[in-house]
């Protein structure tokens, strides 16, 4: 056993720090792959690669886990930093998100804590959060997937193709929501019908450039945009406020709506 992986914090140290929040790093190139909070030595553990109370297949499919992998196959060990420690119950997940929100193309599989709805925004995405129509009490079946990297919100074309492919979702109940919704930061850009859910794979998806098998435990959908009326009353001219708190993404980026 290696000098890193006997680290640990002794167990006096650990009482002090309490809750902090933690960034690994791959020493190959400097940069943050994940960001994380934990107390005691739950840092350590997850640089090593231990699989702490997560020995599911999400978890083995996870790129922070192939990441560590990868830096262990080359004979290297992971960073790690703590950002901030002594962090009150009551502040960690914001904390947490704040930092996640700083750092471009982590492997954490859910954004931060409120990510999608307080994150980093421009002052025009902050008019329009604070400014646009609210969206109205559903009245049909949905799913609402957040998509924060879009550029453009008044390109219906990117909308559709990057609320399509790829997610993490419950086939059975995607199935069951008559339209999907494209939620950046918030607020409603697009409405569409689903037509089929498939497995993203390159062969289901061959007009997706990055498709490539590699999630294929994931689905994609093939559809149109919604009607004129269904659109109006979920989207209108340049998008609407989701106002309810059920409706609203935190980390995960799917929100189902009677479904």
């Amino acid at each position: 056993m290696n000098e890193f992986k006997r680290m640990r914090f002794p167990e006096e140290v650990c009482r002090k720090l309490g809750n902090y929040v933690y960034r690994l790093i791959d020493p190959r190139n400097g940069e943050t792959f994940y960001v994380g909070k934990g107390r005691n030595n739950r840092v350590f553990e997850h640089a090593e690669g231990i699989r702490v109370a997560l020995g599911d297949e999400e978890q083995r499919l996870s790129p922070k886990y192939d990441r560590i992998l990868a830096i262990k196959n080359v004979g290297l060990d992971v960073i790690h930093v703590i950002h901030r420690h002594e962090i009150p119950d009551e502040a960690i997940f914001e904390v947490e998100a704040a930092v996640i929100d700083a750092y471009a193309g982590l492997t954490n599989i859910q954004g931060g804590h409120a990510s999608s709805d307080k994150g980093p925004m421009n002052h025009l995405e902050l008019i329009d959060k604070y400014s646009l129509p609210d969206m109205p009490q559903p009245t049909h079946s949905l799913i609402l997937i957040n998509i924060n990297k879009l550029e453009d919100r008044s390109d219906r074309h990117a909308i559709y193709n990057t609320v399509r492919f790829c997610w993490r979702i419950s086939k059975p109940r995607a199935e069951n929501a008559e339209y999907v919704l494209a939620v950046v930061r918030g607020v409603v850009v697009g409405a569409f019908r689903a037509s089929r859910w498939l497995a993203a794979t390159k062969e289901n998806f061959p007009d997706v450039s990055y498709a490539d098998d590699s999630e294929a435990h994931r689905f994609g959908f093939i559809g149109e945009e919604a009607s004129r009326l269904v659109w109006e009353e979920y989207v209108g001219q340049r998008g609407k406020r989701i106002v309810q708190t059920e409706l609203r993404h935190s980390q995960n980026p799917i929100r189902y709506w009677n479904c």
